[in-house]
């Protein structure tokens, strides 16, 4: 069955915007307050902090913005080794290398493919030097994150939460965002609610909110004139965005149910082929469900291979590959995306030390080249694809979607 492609793109994840937004821009507009203050943004910090559980909330232009102030209130120095998620974003890594820290990655586990809470243990081993640790949580799932900072304490290790993608999830009844000493969250136009761009640094400290607040306007003293005794960034959120941000905060419960119904209707759609989604520990955690990913059985996958930046596939009957998926996605006018790249075989971190529960996985990271997965992030790469997940879709277009997913297994 053929089937028409869709009049109106059904986008991976875009801004789902309700009205209340634009009163608060207006606001900052008629009353000139379009900079780096101004009411919104004191509004926003408030109900970021009484809406995640952390004391201080710091509006930043974004939430790499924010990580990189996480990095440097850690104390990262030049030449300093951090433990990174492999499987992630790059924003996620690039703040420690701005710091001339050495990012160290450390392989992901298959519960909720996040970072690998024995995988991370034995890295302390063979770096038992590292103070600080960048944890991610992929796709709006919280990783094995009490086990992460059972570890961090135990080895006198500062952690960082980046909850960029999953705002208004929880582990155990607690918000991501305010697991580590300094944490993230993102108002990117793809994520749960936006702000266009903006981000957050999120402490129970109030000196580095305060440190913070300072670095981000200039790191200005306290002086009649210009006064600078270290360095600074722009990074303060404007008064505009904050305004954004502020019309959306009332609709993040109402975006998690629409992004938990999408990826239910997928999960019933796909119950008979040879795949599964991207999972969760249900008795712990409740994510935000920001993307459905598809992972495909290994027996089911035709066979693919990718160089740096293209990808070939030989369509086989009963089986497929992310690429054939994608490719039928698209033929839809819809939006779907692999996997993130792990970091570990990023070219620009290609030489980074690699760590997973056995210990050094560099030595078999060539094995990627001949058609063998051995990490766990490589395997959920090469098999794993993120399906539209845009909270404005249809039920009615989700099942074409579904169907043309289930044609190529065909």
């Amino acid at each position: 069955m053929e089937f028409k492609p869709f009049e109106n793109k059904v986008w991976l994840a875009s801004p789902t915007m309700h009205g209340e937004e634009i009163k608060y821009v207006t606001e900052a507009y008629e009353t000139n307050w379009m900079s780096t203050v101004g009411a919104n943004i004191d509004a926003v910090e408030r109900i970021t902090c009484e809406k995640l559980g952390c004391k201080y909330a710091v509006a930043l232009s974004a939430g790499t913005a924010a990580l990189h102030m996480a990095v440097k209130l850690a104390g990262v120095k030049p030449g300093d080794k951090v433990f990174c998620s492999d499987m992630t974003f790059d924003a996620t890594v690039n703040p420690v290398v701005y710091e001339g820290g050495v990012p160290v990655f450390i392989d992901t586990e298959r519960d909720t493919w996040n970072m690998d809470p024995v995988a991370l243990e034995k890295a302390f081993e063979i770096y038992p030097e590292v103070r600080v640790i960048v944890v991610a949580h992929l796709y709006g799932t919280p990783g094995k994150i009490d086990g992460i900072k059972a570890i961090a304490d135990r080895h006198g290790a500062v952690i960082i939460e980046d909850a960029a993608e999953s705002m208004g999830a929880s582990y155990k009844g607690k918000q991501t965002g305010t697991f580590g000493q300094y944490n993230c969250i993102s108002f990117n136009g793809n994520k749960i609610i936006t702000g266009s761009s903006g981000g957050m640094l999120l402490t129970d400290r109030k000196e580095a909110a305060d440190k913070v607040r300072k670095w981000s306007t200039q790191a200005r003293e306290h002086a009649p004139w210009y006064q600078h005794e270290e360095l600074g960034y722009n990074y303060r959120m404007s008064n505009v965005i904050a305004g954004v941000v502020r019309g959306q905060y009332p609709h993040l419960e109402e975006h998690i149910a629409q992004k938990k119904a999408i990826y239910e209707r997928y999960r019933e759609g796909f119950q008979d082929l040879p795949v599964s989604m991207n999972p969760y520990d249900a008795k712990y955690s409740e994510p935000n469900f920001w993307l459905s990913c598809l992972l495909i059985d290994r027996e089911a996958m035709c066979r693919q291979v990718r160089s740096e930046t293209e990808a070939l596939y030989i369509s086989e009957k009963g089986k497929s590959c992310p690429t054939e998926i994608l490719e039928a996605i698209a033929a839809l006018n819809a939006e779907g995306r692999p996997l993130w790249k792990p970091m570990h075989m990023q070219p620009i971190y290609r030489m980074n030390g690699f760590v997973t529960r056995e210990g050094n996985g560099r030595a078999r990271t060539n094995a990627y080249l001949e058609g063998e997965c051995p990490d766990v992030g490589m395997d959920l790469f090469d098999r794993g694809l993120c399906l539209p997940s845009d909270n404005k879709m249809t039920p009615q277009q989700q099942d074409v979607i579904i169907e043309v997913v289930r044609q190529c297994f065909q």
